[in-house]
């Protein structure tokens, strides 16, 4: 380590050597500790007020996610929880709703064609994507308009 404006730098592990003039970044440093974000816990979708049924709908019958209870102290609130694999996704109302037409959540899906044929059934459009060949994928939206990606998981 050696101080620069007051801070430590790190300049590489015992034993390295450091290279001349190598500039150090933040991110070289943070790096170096390991990692700090272990995993998704959760992640939350937002809804228009009186969501609950038309999530239970789509996101426990279509998608075949359990839903699971929520603390009682968030139940006022509206919305519903479920869970997906060792995730959660909760649906949470949002007083000034708009859907989210760019960011959005991948799902892994075991079956793709048939979640596609599924969806399309209950009228709700699909668009395949296939920048990322081989790897299969299509978009979705979910009842509110939220753009929802399903990925293909491993054969």
């Amino acid at each position: 380590m050696s101080i620069f404006g007051g801070h430590r730098v790190f300049q590489g592990f015992a034993g390295e050597r450091g290279t001349p003039g190598r500039t150090i970044f933040p991110r070289d440093i943070l790096a170096s500790m390991g990692p700090r974000v272990e995993r998704i816990d959760h992640i939350q979708i937002a809804a228009p007020e009186g969501c609950e049924a038309a999530a239970r709908e789509f996101y426990g019958g279509i998608l075949g996610m359990a839903e699971i209870e929520k603390p009682p102290a968030l139940r006022a609130r509206g919305g519903c929880w479920f869970q997906c694999g060792g995730q959660q996704v909760h649906i949470g109302v949002e007083r000034d709703f708009r859907p989210a037409k760019k960011a959005h959540p991948a799902f892994v899906v075991a079956d793709l064609d048939e979640l596609r044929q599924a969806l399309r059934a209950r009228q709700i459009a699909v668009v395949d994507d296939f920048e990322m060949a081989p790897a299969r994928r299509f978009y979705a939206e979910d009842p509110w308009g939220n753009r929802l990606e399903f990925v293909n998981g491993p054969t």
